[in-house]
């Protein structure tokens, strides 16, 4: 569980009012990589012990992906009721992304029930967009989500969001001044500070063309080429219907992210409710729809109880008495 030391060491560098961007933990040197805001959320990540620690972010995962079901299922249309809901959790967790989000102590799934629950509520419910706001305060990328909700006429919301962020952004530079002026300067700009983005794990634009180019940075052809993406994917977002466009705006978010690792694709939690209420609603289409039986081909034979019939099949016994 690399990545829960990464925040116990960014919450206790806000406790201890050491530098936060300097530090590395664990053998493979990991460093801070979140603004300043989300250093301040893991503070209580410093009061448990780290077996502690690990037991309950282990637990608390579950239970998010068990929230993340019912909320995908809500979206979805699909019942939630609970045996469904622990059948889903069990498969669920031999979904890669799930897998290793538990396994490295991650907060994907956190994330993802955050701009979920937010934007499936409905478009006049109060502070709608809040969360979806504070979710982009703590990773950058689901500010995308915030465009989103421009571009499709729901300003308020929008609003309320874009809000929301920059008051993250505001109370980061209130407490951590300094790392703040860090983050927004230069660090943000840092794509490969958290790891190399041409293995196989990173599955960004970004990681593809490094790999496919055999360099670490691809340069001007990812940033096309992302440009190109979040253009066409907030395109298709706007035009399909709602339960379709979010997570369109997921997937494109995650592409034209620099670094997009396995884990950060639990976004297939919900993509795999609509996909199933797709084939039920079609199901039911095509049960529903009339089927006409077609007519069976039969030859006509003439009935030997017409009189027509009558005279040809007694010649035609004449016919056969006649042969020697």
């Amino acid at each position: 569980m690399a990545d829960t030391l990464v925040y116990r060491a960014e919450g206790a560098a806000v406790a201890n009012g050491t530098a936060l961007y300097v530090f590395t933990v664990t053998e493979w040197q990991l460093p801070a990589a979140y603004p300043p805001f989300a250093a301040i959320l893991f503070v209580p990540t410093t009061w448990l012990p780290v077996p502690a620690l690990k037991v309950v972010l282990v637990v608390g995962n579950v239970l998010l992906l068990a929230l993340l079901v019912r909320l995908s299922c809500r979206f979805a249309g699909l019942p939630a009721r609970l045996p469904l809901v622990i059948a889903a959790v069990v498969a669920g967790l031999w979904l890669e992304p799930v897998f290793h989000t538990l396994h490295f102590g991650e907060i994907n799934l956190a994330l993802v029930c955050l701009v979920l629950w937010d934007l499936s509520r409905d478009k006049k419910a109060i502070g709608k967009g809040f969360a979806l706001g504070v979710a982009a305060g703590i990773t950058l990328t689901p500010a995308v989500f915030i465009v989103h909700l421009l571009i499709t006429g729901r300003v308020r919301a929008g609003l309320t969001a874009l809000a929301s962020f920059t008051g993250t952004v505001l109370l980061g530079a209130l407490v951590l001044p300094l790392a703040s002026v860090e983050f927004w300067t230069g660090r943000i700009f840092e794509t490969g500070r958290t790891g190399k983005v041409w293995i196989v794990d990173s599955q960004s634009l970004q990681g593809l063309f490094a790999r496919l180019l055999h360099t670490p940075d691809p340069g001007a052809v990812w940033l096309l080429a992302a440009a190109a993406t979040a253009v066409a994917g907030l395109w298709i977002a706007r035009r399909a219907p709602e339960r379709w466009g979010v997570p369109a705006v997921a997937y494109t978010t995650l592409l034209v992210s620099p670094v997009s690792w396995s884990h950060h694709w639990v976004w297939c939690v919900p993509l795999l409710a609509l996909l199933i209420a797709e084939g039920r609603t079609r199901t039911a289409r095509w049960r529903s729809t009339p089927v006409r039986a077609l007519p069976a081909p039969r030859a006509e034979y003439p009935r030997t109880d017409e009189p027509s019939a009558r005279p040809q099949v007694a010649a035609g016994r004449r016919e056969v008495d006649r042969r020697p």
